[in-house]
């Protein structure tokens, strides 16, 4: 199936998914200190975006010199996202990634792998396979995708007062709920396209 550059852009950004991500946004930056939430917003949006742009122009590459296949990428996210989901439902991202002042989410798990998680990294690199004569209007397409994000991601304070810690919480455990859903399905596919689509 061929892309255009507004349907590149809605996969990505279904895939990214940032309103589902919403409440573990929130909850991860409940612990940074206020004056540097923007700050740490911004550039966990960028590091997504290096990650997924050097996967769409790189990655196919990546996987064939460590002889990593798609299958493994998909076991692999699924078990991360299985292990994020359970700390969602049990103890709540507040607590889970909750900072001491000192520390902050760098890298993990805003930019990976909530943004730039195994689903975004297998969608850019077949779209980067399939059209590689559009490869401009593919990094178009990422950029616009990732910036919806980050206005989701700037804006997760305030919706976070709009909305109540209560409801954030339960809003959490919920997605963590569809999540480990998601996670295991993730697993099984993986696994089922190693053991009978292998070789």
């Amino acid at each position: 199936m061929d892309h255009s550059f507004l349907s590149a852009f809605v996969l990505l950004l279904l895939v990214l998914d940032p309103f589902g991500s919403l409440p573990i946004f929130v909850s991860v930056l409940q612990g940074v200190p206020p004056q540097r939430r923007r700050r740490v917003a911004l550039r966990e949006v960028a590091i997504a975006f290096a990650v997924l742009l050097a996967f769409m122009l790189g990655g196919q590459g990546f996987l064939g010199v460590m002889r990593l296949s798609e299958r493994s990428l998909e076991v692999a996210g699924g078990v991360i996202l299985l292990i994020i989901a359970i700390r969602m439902i049990f103890a709540g991202g507040a607590e889970v990634y909750a900072s001491d002042g000192e520390r902050e989410p760098f890298i993990f798990p805003l930019a990976v792998p909530l943004m730039a998680g195994p689903s975004a990294m297998a969608t850019v690199l077949l779209l980067a396979s399939r059209q590689p004569e559009r490869l401009l209007s593919w990094v178009g397409a990422l950029t616009l995708a990732l910036s919806v994000s980050a206005v989701v991601l700037l804006a997760a304070g305030r919706i976070h007062r709009w909305l109540g810690p209560s409801m954030v919480s339960a809003i959490e455990k919920l997605m963590g709920l569809v999540l480990t859903a998601v996670a295991v399905e993730m697993i099984l596919a993986g696994l089922k396209r190693y053991f009978f689509d292998h070789g």
